[in-house]
């Protein structure tokens, strides 16, 4: 296993599986339209390797309304029920309950709510920031695959959060919640992209995240899904040490890159893997992407490709076979072979 590329490899999901008991605690902030909307949130992310946990602790959320007013979401205990979670818009009366998820139980497109048709005043929010717990013993950290076998004696490191984002992660991205309608969005939570390894040993090297977000319309998205043929998995790649993965840019004809945060990068990546209902065929999906046109690549360097380094340039090398463009329609989910 590749644990000094570790790092590349953690394109993750927020998994809240957890039922959420979401209940609004008093008026919220303001916004430039005359009414209420509801805003449910959903949070998803690509695929993982080479770690068998990796958790991150919610203590909740803000939203910016455009007029300048501020909504802030705290997760708390239900002093009805001590077992369930409330949101409230005043700090906890009761005990905080931040909420801690095991990102890796949802890949392929799925996702779960973080925020279900919750009351705010309609119109135009500036953006949302996701609080993050990340200064306490195992509140979100990374369980790393030392020895690639589960639960022989790895070890859950903290994920550590730079200095400018100590107030938690950022989506700059503007929305609208529709008076006596409805907004539903998905975030997108790339980590392949957003947590960094510094150090020389996985075992004792700090990870850090950098946050990268994608916020994206659910009315407005489709997927790309498809199979990969044998000769790529069992030729090309090295089925024991290679993570096979699709890339997706956006536009036609874009030609492939690693991440390393200079155009183009990819919108998104997809684990390949075997078909759970299939075992003698690989398959793929990547999700919740906006109407339109995409590049799609092939690689089996992806725990070689380091966010912040050009790796088409630098050595370990990741290369591409089999781009080709795809058209997304929104509420489709496209089919597309390798």
């Amino acid at each position: 296993m590749n644990t000094s590329a570790l790092h590349t490899r953690l394109g993750v999901i927020v998994s809240l599986g957890a039922i959420l008991t979401l209940a609004s605690c008093g008026g919220g902030g303001g916004s430039d339209g005359a009414g209420t909307g509801t805003l449910s949130l959903q949070i998803t992310d690509g695929p993982v390797d080479s770690a068998e946990h990796v958790y991150i602790q919610f203590s909740g959320l803000e939203l910016q309304a455009a007029d300048g007013q501020r909504t802030t979401l705290y997760y708390c205990q239900d002093p009805a029920d001590a077992t369930k979670t409330i949101l409230s818009e005043t700090a906890c009366a009761t005990s905080p309950a931040p909420k801690r998820f095991d990102l890796l139980e949802l890949n392929s497109g799925n996702a779960d709510l973080l925020l279900q048709d919750f009351t705010l005043p309609a119109g135009r929010y500036n953006w949302i920031r996701l609080n993050v717990d990340t200064d306490g013993e195992d509140d979100s950290c990374i369980d790393v695959d030392m020895d690639g076998m589960v639960g022989m004696g790895d070890m859950c490191h903290e994920l550590t959060i730079p200095s400018e984002a100590k107030t938690g992660l950022k989506l700059n991205r503007g929305f609208v919640v529709p008076a006596g309608g409805s907004a539903d969005f998905t975030i997108d939570f790339d980590l392949r992209k957003s947590v960094h390894f510094t150090g020389n040993d996985p075992a004792t090297g700090e990870y850090m995240l950098r946050p990268t977000l994608r916020l994206a319309d659910n009315a407005m998205t489709g997927s790309i899904a498809g199979t990969v043929n044998d000769t790529l998995m069992t030729v090309t790649c090295d089925p024991v040490n290679d993570h096979p993965a699709v890339y997706v840019y956006s536009g036609a004809g874009v030609t492939p890159d690693d991440i390393d945060g200079i155009d183009p990068d990819p919108v998104t990546t997809a684990s390949v893997k075997l078909d759970p209902d299939d075992n003698t065929r690989y398959v793929y999906k990547a999700a919740f992407l906006e109407a339109g046109d995409y590049t799609v690549a092939f690689t089996c360097d992806a725990a070689d490709d380091d966010p912040i380094v050009d790796n088409t340039q630098n050595a370990p090398m990741v290369g591409f076979s089999g781009t080709a463009t795809v058209s997304v329609t929104a509420k489709t989910e496209t089919t597309h072979n390798f």
